[in-house]
C-alpha cells in the first residue's frame, strides 16, 4: 500500500484534516498575495473563529443525533442572551455571576422547549427550532426596548477581548472546549450513546438506550453553549443589537459539516469544527481584503454552505447505504425471530 492510499485511509478516520489543510492553504495564499496578512492577522481570525467554534460545538451535538436534526434557534439564543446580559449585569462586575446564571438558565429553558417539541411532540427539529427562534425574536424586541444603555462588565470584556502572551483568551476557551468535547465523544458513556443513537435509533432502542433523553441532552447543550456564546459576543462587540446572532446560523452548520461531522449523524469531530470555523472566517476575511461588496459576500457564503452541505450529503448517503441495507436485513431477521417466538405456545 503506497503512502497516498495510507493517507486516504487515515483521512477517512480523521476527517478534520481536510479543514486543517484548507486553513493552511488559504492562509499561505493570503500571506503571499497581500502584505497585510501575517501571524498577527491570523490571531485576529482565530479570535473571531472562537465564537463560531463555541456555538458550532453545540450544533455538532444536535447533528450527531441523526435524522436530520438541526438547531435553527441558536441565532436567536445568541442575540437574546446578549440583551439579557446587558439587563442583568448592567456593566458591573458585581453582577457578573447573575448574568452568567441568567445566560445558563436561558439556554436550559430554550433547550428544554426544543426537546419538548422534538422529542415529546415529535415535531421535526428544523420546524420546531425555527418556531422557537421566532418566539425568542419577539422576546429580543421587548428586551431591546428595556435596555438602559450598553455598559459591559470590565471582567467580561477582558475575557472576550483580552490576550495571554499574544494569544486571545477566547481562543484558549475554544480550544479547551474542543478538548473537553473530544474527550466526551470518545471516552465517555454519553459520547458512545450519542453516536449509537445517531447511527441507528432502532438498534439503540433495542440495546436499551433511551433515545429521547440523549436527543434532549444534545438540544440542551446546544442552547446553553449558544447562550454563553451570546454573553461573550456581546462583551466582545461592546453591546447588543438585533440580528447579531444571525450570521452564526448557517455558519455554525457549515462549520460542523465542513469539519467532518456526518450530516446524517452518528460520527462527530470537535477538532474539525474548530478548523472549519477558522476556514470560514478566513474566507470572509479574503472577501473583505479584495473589497467584495457585502451583498456579494453573502452570495459567496451561501454558495459555500450549499456546496458543503451537498458534498456532505452525498458522502453520508454513500456511507450509510450499505449499513442501512445490512441493518434492514438484521431488522427483518429480528422481526422474524420475534414473530416466531410470539407464535410459539407458552
Amino acid at each position: 500500500m503506497n503512502a497516498l492510499a495510507t493517507f486516504g485511509l487515515w483521512a477517512q478516520r480523521n476527517r478534520w484534516i481536510w479543514a486543517a489543510i484548507g486553513v493552511l492553504i488559504l492562509w499561505l495564499v493570503l500571506s503571499i498575495v497581500t502584505s497585510r496578512f501575517s501571524l498577527s492577522s491570523l490571531s485576529g481570525v482565530i479570535l473571531s473563529a472562537s465564537f463560531l467554534t463555541v456555538v458550532g460545538i453545540g450544533q455538532m451535538f444536535v447533528l450527531t443525533t441523526g435524522r436530520g436534526n438541526i438547531d435553527l434557534s441558536v441565532a436567536s439564543v445568541i442575540t437574546l442572551s446578549a440583551f439579557v446580559a446587558l439587563l442583568t449585569i448592567k456593566g458591573q462586575d458585581a453582577n457578573l455571576a447573575i448574568g452568567v446564571v441568567a445566560a445558563i438558565l436561558l439556554g436550559l429553558a430554550v433547550g428544554a422547549l426544543n426537546s419538548l417539541l422534538v422529542v415529546g411532540l415529535g415535531i421535526p427539529a428544523i420546524i420546531a427550532t425555527l418556531a422557537t427562534g421566532y418566539v425568542l425574536a419577539t422576546a429580543t424586541l421587548l428586551s431591546n426596548k428595556a435596555i438602559p444603555g450598553f455598559a459591559v462588565s470590565p471582567s467580561l470584556k477582558d475575557l472576550a477581548t483580552g490576550r495571554i502572551g499574544g494569544v486571545p483568551i477566547m481562543a484558549v476557551v475554544a480550544i479547551v472546549g474542543v478538548a473537553v468535547t473530544s474527550f466526551v465523544l470518545r471516552y465517555t458513556v454519553f459520547g458512545q450513546l450519542l453516536s449509537a443513537v445517531g447511527q441507528n435509533r432502532a438498534a439503540a432502542r433495542l440495546a436499551g438506550i433511551r433515545n429521547g433523553r440523549v436527543i434532549a441532552s444534545a438540544f440542551i447543550i446546544s442552547s446553553v453553549l449558544a447562550s454563553l456564546d451570546g454573553l461573550l459576543l456581546g462583551a466582545y462587540i461592546g453591546g447588543a443589537f438585533l440580528e447579531m446572532g444571525q450570521p452564526y446560523l448557517l455558519q455554525s452548520i457549515a462549520a460542523v459539516v465542513l469539519g467532518g461531522t456526518l450530516i446524517f449523524g452518528g460520527s462527530a469531530t470537535a477538532l474539525g469544527t474548530l478548523f472549519a470555523s477558522i476556514l470560514l472566517v478566513l474566507i470572509v476575511t479574503t472577501m473583505q481584503i479584495i473589497s467584495l461588496p457585502p451583498g456579494a459576500q453573502d452570495i459567496v457564503q451561501g454558495i459555500v454552505v450549499i456546496f458543503v452541505l451537498a458534498l456532505a450529503g452525498r458522502q453520508a448517503l454513500a456511507r450509510r447505504a450499505p449499513a442501512d441495507l445490512a441493518d434492514g436485513d438484521k431488522g427483518a431477521a429480528t422481526k422474524t425471530r420475534a414473530d416466531t417466538a410470539t407464535a410459539l405456545p407458552k
